[in-house]
This record gives C-alpha cells, sequence and structure tokens, in this order.
C-alpha cells in the first residue's frame, strides 16, 4: 500500500465535522507515523503558507520539491492542504499533535522544521510573520535558538551562514568540538538515518542540500584554526 493510499484511508477514517487534526491521535505507530509527518508537512505548511497573508504559486510547488505527487495523488495532497488550511485550529494546534508522536529535540521534528523553512523561503522573501510561526513551532518541537539560528543562516536570504551557527555550536567551540557535531549531523543525515526516522522517500532530497552545508561549514572551521 503506497503513502499516499495510507493518507487517503486516514483521511477517510475521520468523523463527520471532525478536523484534520484528529488524524494524529490514530497515528501514533510505524508506519503509521510516516503517514502522520507527510500530513504534518503538509498541514504545517498550508498554514505557513497563509502566515503572510498570500498563498503564492511558489509556496504552493515547494510541496512538490519535498513531496514527489503522482498524478492519481494530487486530490488526496489537495484534500490534506485544503482541511487544514479550513481548519479553525491555529498552527500550534497542530505542532502539539505532531510533537505529541515523538520525543523533544527528536530528528524527524528537525526534519519536518526544514521542510517548513523550504516552503517558507520558496517565494524569497522571509516574512516577519513566517519568522514568528516557525519560532513558536521550533520551540513547540523542542528545538533550540542554536537550531534556529542554523535553519536562519542556510536559508534566510542575506543571513550571514557562520559555519558554527550552521553545526549548531557557541563561537568559543573548539576544533574538536566541531569536528564531533559535524559527524553526528552528517550521520543524522544519511538517506537510511532519515527513512529509518519515518521520513518519507521524497523529502529525503533535502538532505542533499543539509549535507553541502555542513560540508562548507566543516571546511571553513578548519581554515579559521589553521590560520
Amino acid at each position: 500500500m503506497s503513502l499516499w493510499t495510507r493518507i487517503t484511508d486516514a483521511i477517510e477514517a475521520l468523523r463527520t465535522g471532525e478536523p484534520l487534526s484528529a488524524v494524529f491521535d490514530r497515528l501514533r505507530q510505524r508506519p503509521e507515523r510516516t503517514v502522520a509527518f507527510t500530513i504534518g508537512v503538509i498541514a504545517l505548511g498550508a498554514k505557513l503558507a497563509k502566515a503572510d497573508g498570500t498563498v503564492t504559486k511558489g509556496e504552493v510547488a515547494a510541496f512538490r520539491a519535498v513531496f514527489t505527487i503522482p498524478p492519481e495523488d494530487e486530490p488526496s495532497a489537495a484534500r490534506v492542504f485544503n482541511l487544514a488550511r479550513q481548519d479553525v485550529a491555529g498552527f500550534d494546534a497542530y505542532a502539539r499533535k505532531i510533537a505529541g508522536l515523538f520525543p523533544p529535540d527528536d530528528p524527524v521534528l528537525r526534519d519536518l522544521m526544514e521542510g517548513l523553512f523550504h516552503i517558507a523561503l520558496a517565494d524569497g522573501d522571509f516574512h516577519p510573520a513566517e519568522d514568528a510561526f516557525l519560532r513558536e513551532v521550533a520551540g513547540i518541537f523542542g528545538l533550540g535558538e542554536a537550531y534556529y539560528r542554523s535553519m536562519q543562516a542556510r536559508f534566510v536570504p542575506g543571513a550571514s551562514p557562520d559555519p558554527l551557527d550552521l553545526l549548531e555550536l557557541p563561537q568559543d567551540a573548539t576544533l574538536d568540538q566541531a569536528r564531533a557535531a559535524f559527524r553526528r549531523m552528517v550521520r543524522e543525515t544519511h538517506p537510511d538515518q532519515l527513512r529509518a526516522r519515518g521520513v518519507p522517500d521524497e523529502a529525503v532530497r533535502l538532505a542533499e542540500e543539509r549535507l553541502k552545508a555542513l560540508n562548507s561549514a566543516w571546511e571553513e572551521v578548519q581554515q579559521r584554526h589553521a590560520a
């Protein structure tokens, strides 16, 4: 059974008048957490796309950059998007539902945040409302300020990508600390690790850009210490 078939089944199981957020209470075990992850990205993405007051074609297209949606499954994806957009529950309610599926600061929650940043910056602009949205979601997910700075450095146009921010380290970190952080983050970014965490195959492609950023950060840190 395909991912999108399972998503369709999950939506069909909702009772009349029941909000999309109720689906997370039924998807706590693997492999169903993969379904929850995908619905979560789309649902929060739908809320995020409205955060700056407009939903652009670029933001909608960003879903296609994260998820490869076969033509026959496009109605299911569109239905998730519209159900989330129409739900009176705020984005924080969705974030808490998703956070309840995983431990605080779980790598899966980091993966989801990365997808949200990708959607927020799809129009080339980082609106203050999007910043506030993502900061609150990161807080609900138990992700620290160092992680948030790392995401800003990677995604926000004009941000100064300090390599230690990218490695989520303080400015006085040693070379050994940077090496350990780099190796840990590379391990977490390996496609096999992503799939083990329940990240859909379609979203694994984001790891390629993450690896490039990590490699560049580590090279710059080494150059600083060699100078």
